[in-house]
């Protein structure tokens, strides 16, 4: 057997602190115009005996109280069905949703069915966090895998207890979202003082007036005042905006993932002037079996006998000389062409971080 260090794979991103121009669509997010999760208790009957077995109490319970609102009496103790399962129902309730609409609903099994394939959910209500119903949810289940077989011989694909049920839910109140005024906030999904900015003055130069439009709150809130002529078309006014083009700043980072060898950086990443010597321990642990065997007539037995030799090796540390404005790119492929793996170059990036030669953020996940 023989360890030694190093492990796979090395991925560099061409880019550096600008990514190019982008839509503000792609950007920037509208405050209050957000989805809303939906959650619901129901029902799936009709499955091909995979259903919730004894033990689920609830199941039976909420079908005779169904049952019980159709008119038909009977105790929950006394029923023993195999065709019906508890499921969880969620969906997402996208913004300015109006009554009729159809959205998607997935449904997953809490109890112990085994397959939710080709049952039907019934009638179940979607509520959001203020506890106001916003959905109803009935339809078939669809699923995207099966369970075939029986007995101790079956074969399971991807996961049957999950299905979903496209268009599934009928949204019968408005969502809550914020309607668009006079005043729009604008949210940055990332958060970033030089893009605040540059978006601000992106909106003011394709929207020019006497007094500025849009101001940079802070790194995360650029606020956007509509002018007079576009007050009464709001819808139209914020398409506009999502249409305006920036640069996108972004700071230097070199993200590391050491569990799977993964190390993403950015091209132009700046390295000072530096000498980097770096060594390499391989350790060889080989085991011989032999066969000890007895004289003839005797009482002994044949024995297998594991012989172990240990190895350790101390390889000729390599050096890299880089001169002044180096790459993160260049040094990567001076490390490659020496022969350090994956694990060698997340040393050494850590150690040039911590002597401070480095110009980017690392990141270790």
């Amino acid at each position: 057997m023989r360890i030694r260090a190093g492990f796979a794979f090395v991925c560099l991103l061409p880019a550096g602190t600008l990514f190019g121009a982008t839509r503000l669509k792609d950007l920037v997010s509208i405050e209050g115009v957000r989805e809303n999760q939906l959650v619901g208790y129901g029902v799936v009957v009709g499955l091909n005996r995979t259903g919730d077995k004894q033990q689920t109490v609830f199941s039976t319970q909420s079908l005779a109280a169904l049952l019980e609102k159709m008119g038909v009496a009977v105790s929950g103790s006394a029923i023993k069905v195999a065709n019906t399962a508890a499921v969880m129902v969620t969906a997402t309730l996208p913004p300015f949703a109006q009554p009729g609409t159809r959205i998607d609903v997935t449904a997953s099994a809490i109890g112990d069915a085994s397959n939710l394939q080709g049952g039907v959910l019934l009638m179940t209500s979607l509520r959001g966090a203020d506890g106001q119903v916003y959905a109803v949810a009935q339809g078939p289940i669809v699923t995207g895998g099966f369970v075939a077989g029986r007995g101790g011989v079956s074969q399971t694909v991807n996961h049957p207890t999950v299905g979903r049920s496209p268009g599934g839910a009928t949204v019968e109140r408005t969502a809550p979202s914020v309607q668009p005024v006079a005043k729009v906030r604008l949210q940055l999904r990332t958060a970033d003082f030089t893009t605040a900015v540059r978006v601000a003055e992106g909106i003011n130069k394709q929207f020019p007036a006497a007094a500025p439009l849009a101001s940079a709150e802070n790194p995360a809130v650029v606020t956007v005042n509509a002018p007079d002529e576009w007050k009464s078309r709001m819808a139209a006014f914020i398409a506009a905006i999502e249409d305006v083009r920036v640069e996108v700043d972004a700071p230097a980072r070199i993200v590391i993932n050491e569990r799977t060898g993964t190390i993403v950086m950015g091209k132009d990443v700046r390295i000072a002037p530096v000498a980097i010597l770096h060594g390499n321990l391989s350790v060889e642990v080989q085991t011989d079996y032999l066969v000890s065997q007895p004289l003839p007539n005797s009482r002994g037995t044949t024995e297998v006998v594991p012989q172990e030799t240990v190895t350790a090796r101390d390889e000729k540390a390599k050096n890299v000389s880089l001169g002044k404005g180096a790459t993160v790119e260049e040094l990567v492929r001076a490390l490659t062409a020496i022969g350090s793996t994956a694990r060698d170059i997340v040393a050494i990036l850590q150690n040039l971080r911590a002597a401070s030669a480095l110009d980017a953020e690392l990141e270790v996940i």
